[in-house]
């Protein structure tokens, strides 16, 4: 079961900065709506005073609920559109028709999951990939979240994906959706730890900047010398201190890209 938060607020901005804070607070899914944002976090992790401790700083309400996961699925389902990133690739659920036009199509079953193209990290990470080449190449997707990530670069000609996310949820509906992609060369783990010695060629990390500041070493380890790692989850306003911590890593910042106050950077070995 999932507690629903609902809270009032029409500023954007203001948003942006809440999803952020919440998702450092252990809430794992989000969804906007005029003039307010839903927050969404397992029922049993749930701290109340940390929320009011979150929200005393903006002088913000909130309404509580708790959400059977089954009734989480079908809001998804109802309000899922697919997505499109130009004519590159597109995000669509297995109820929608093939999306025209697009080089890869990808389909996602809605679910608690984050990462189906809706959310602007999302999109900038499946953007920045498209430049990349992925053919013959080993791919580490840390925080695979619905795997969605992991699908585009098996498609983009990777030959071997690790994908690794510490939510039983996430990896439940991530193999879904690899199965749903006939995808067949994408190992799933359930960790908070990159349990192996090996390097990659692409590393590919969607999850915050708290998470990234504090993994920036270990996704330095097990990128490749000739590497590229693709980081998101993170405010424009972080660029900064996540740039300083790569730089301490021997990572350089090749490049930023943002969308809607949020941004992905592509960072290589200095």
């Amino acid at each position: 079961m999932h507690t629903r938060i609902n809270i009032r607020s029409d500023n954007s901005e203001q948003k942006e900065i809440l999803i952020a804070l919440l998702a450092d607070a252990g809430f794992d899914g989000f969804e906007e709506q005029p003039g307010s944002l839903s927050a969404f976090i397992e029922a049993d992790a749930y701290d109340e005073g940390v929320l009011n401790d979150i929200l005393g700083g903006f002088e913000l309400t909130f309404h509580k609920e708790n959400i059977p996961e089954r009734n989480w699925n079908a809001e998804w389902e109802k309000d899922f559109v697919p997505v499109t990133v130009n004519q590159f690739c597109a995000v669509r659920a297995g109820f929608h028709p093939p999306v025209p036009d697009v080089k890869h199509d990808i389909i996602v079953t809605p679910r608690m999951s984050f990462g189906t193209g809706h959310h602007a990290t999302t999109w900038l990470v499946l953007s920045g990939m498209e430049p990349i080449d992925f053919q013959g190449k080993t791919v580490l997707d840390y925080g695979t979240g619905t795997g969605v990530l992991a699908i585009l670069a098996e498609k983009l000609g990777a030959t071997r994906t690790l994908a690794i996310d510490n939510d039983k949820w996430s990896i439940e509906n991530a193999a879904d959706n690899f199965s749903e992609n006939e995808c067949t060369g994408i190992e799933l783990v359930e960790s908070s730890e990159i349990e192996t010695t090996e390097q990659f060629d692409v590393i590919l990390a969607n999850i915050n900047r708290n998470v990234l500041l504090a993994r920036m070493q270990e996704l330095a380890q097990h990128l490749k010398k000739d590497g590229v790692l693709l980081m998101s989850g993170l405010l424009a306003g972080d660029q900064e201190i996540i740039s300083e911590k790569a730089n301490s890593c021997k990572l350089t910042v090749k490049s930023a890209r943002e969308r809607e106050g949020w941004i992905v950077l592509e960072v290589i070995h200095s």
